[in-house]
């Protein structure tokens, strides 16, 4: 008798929170990946709002669960999220592991497989999963795989307010910008979602403290295609998207979170630099990431309508595709709040140029999308789409500080180039990204980590005693913090 087919490993997916964002269409891309390998996919979470999520997330492709939201709130007073979200983390972890614990006789019967933990933004349950995983020195094998985005103290912002302020801001962030490093260090392996991203991680952490970083592309399913193809046709659009938005408009497109560190202003200026001649027959549309529970994204929103009516250019505001549809000829600029994925798709089928204006972004997704799509993209010639955008093949990188640059780019698309020019462009963009950017590429680079990890002992970690010092510094913080809040109730 032939001995029997090893089992692939099980994938475990740690993330905190599944909104719509690039890291959370990553971890989405990440769980389909590997689920369409064959592997068995569960993702953990300790927030989803059905309303508010990708489809993949609520419609039942993947095994999705909320754990660890029942003790701790997100943030404090709006305060806080870092503390939070560690320890909203940590309650997920022992929930999941209680889980685990609860299955491991129906396992035993059935036969158990290897388990791969995939965590990324929070590492803070690396470590409990490394000693976890330590205790059961029988199989099945275990390892952890940390995928990083960025550095997270490199994202707190730790210079607003008065000096007093930013002196608390740093104390505060002490202990947490040191748990960060020692936290991800006992990860049998830490992969980079770019070359970019990967330089800034090894010179924040070292890479003696990490071992040898890899870099695994984000990517997009370029086998189920654009779905807003589908999306169109049940609003009546048509499938082509040819001359059927806003009566045939040139649109020229910006998809991002309304976050200030996104710099959307970039794309209002240079629009505005068209001059009002030029402008006819084109619309701005700045959709992307909107929610309502974020201060930042509300009164982000407010100052970049408030930059649009300065300069002169009528704004309209729209959280549906019907209201968005509906929107008078005379706007110059549209702003779309949330928009769902399907109409976000149809924009891209339609659009003339992507801009995307993020400084130092560490890989930036929606510029991959635009390729797929067929489109050209217009980056800051920084950080992730350096690795992405081809200058003069697939797009153009320009000087994000440099609005004429930019403006001079959308000219060309809208009135220089033929559509020769535009349809080489269009071909060359999805090749590449077919190639370098697609699941079943992000998929046979993951399986790659994952053999290796399962091939090789795991990496040592005997960080525990170096955490005393940081836990009593912490202590001390979350002492404070207590104090205060009883002060005010």
């Amino acid at each position: 008798m032939a001995p029997p087919t090893p089992r692939l490993p099980k994938i475990t997916i740690i993330h905190p929170d599944l909104g719509i964002g690039g890291a959370e269409r990553l971890i989405i891309d990440v769980a389909l990946a590997l689920q369409n390998r064959g592997h068995r996919v569960t993702i953990y979470t300790s927030h989803r709002d059905k309303s508010h999520c990708f489809e993949e997330a609520r419609d039942g492709t993947l095994d999705v669960r909320v754990r660890g939201n029942t003790i701790f709130p997100a943030h404090l007073g709006g305060r806080f999220h870092v503390l939070m979200a560690i320890a909203r983390q940590v309650h997920l972890t022992f929930s999941l592991l209680g889980e685990q614990q609860q299955q491991q006789q129906t396992e035993e019967e059935n036969g158990e497989e290897d388990e791969i933990f995939i965590v990324d933004q929070v590492p803070a349950c690396v470590p409990i999963l490394k000693t976890w995983g330590a205790m059961r020195r029988s199989h099945p094998r275990q390892r952890i795989l940390f995928y990083c985005h960025f550095p997270d103290q490199l994202l707190a912002r730790k210079d607003e307010g008065g000096e007093l302020l930013r002196a608390l801001k740093t104390l505060y962030r002490a202990p947490f910008d040191w748990f960060e490093g020692w936290a991800m260090s006992a990860a049998d392996k830490v992969v980079a979602n770019s070359r970019f991203t990967r330089g800034v991680i090894t010179g924040v952490f070292g890479e003696e403290k990490l071992g040898e970083l890899s870099v695994v592309y984000p990517c997009v399913d370029t086998e189920a295609g654009m779905g807003g193809q589908a999306q169109a046709e049940a609003e009546g659009l048509g499938a082509t998207g040819e001359k059927v938005l806003w009566g045939g408009k040139k649109i020229l497109l910006s998809v991002n979170r309304f976050e200030r560190k996104k710099d959307l202003a970039l794309a209002i200026r240079a629009y505005h630099g068209l001059g009002k001649a030029k402008r006819v027959g084109t619309r701005l549309v700045v959709a992307g990431g909107y929610d309502h529970r974020v201060q930042e994204n509300v009164q982000y929103h407010k100052e970049l309508d408030q930059l649009a009516t300065s300069l002169g250019l009528q704004t309209a505001t729209a959280k549906t595709v019907v209201s968005a549809l509906s929107v008078p000829d005379s706007i110059d600029v549209l702003f779309l709040l949330s928009v769902p994925t399907a109409f976000r798709d149809t924009l891209l089928l339609q659009a003339k140029l992507l801009l995307y204006t993020p400084v130092n972004e560490h890989f930036g997704i929606v510029p991959v999308e635009a390729m797929r799509a067929g489109i050209p993209v217009l980056a800051s010639n920084t950080g992730g789409p350096l690795e992405t955008i081809v200058e003069g093949e697939t797009g153009w990188l320009r000087d994000a500080k440099n609005d004429a640059e930019w403006t001079a780019v959308m000219d060309k698309v809208l009135y220089e180039m033929s559509q020769t020019e535009l349809d080489r462009m269009s071909a060359v963009a999805k090749k590449r990204v077919e190639s370098e950017f697609s699941l079943t590429a992000m998929g046979e680079k993951l399986e790659t980590e994952i053999t290796e990890m399962l091939r090789k002992e795991r990496r040592p970690f005997s960080g525990y005693q170096q955490v005393l010092v940081p836990l009593a510094l912490l202590g001390a913080v979350f002492a404070l913090l207590v104090g205060l809040l009883l002060r005010l109730l």
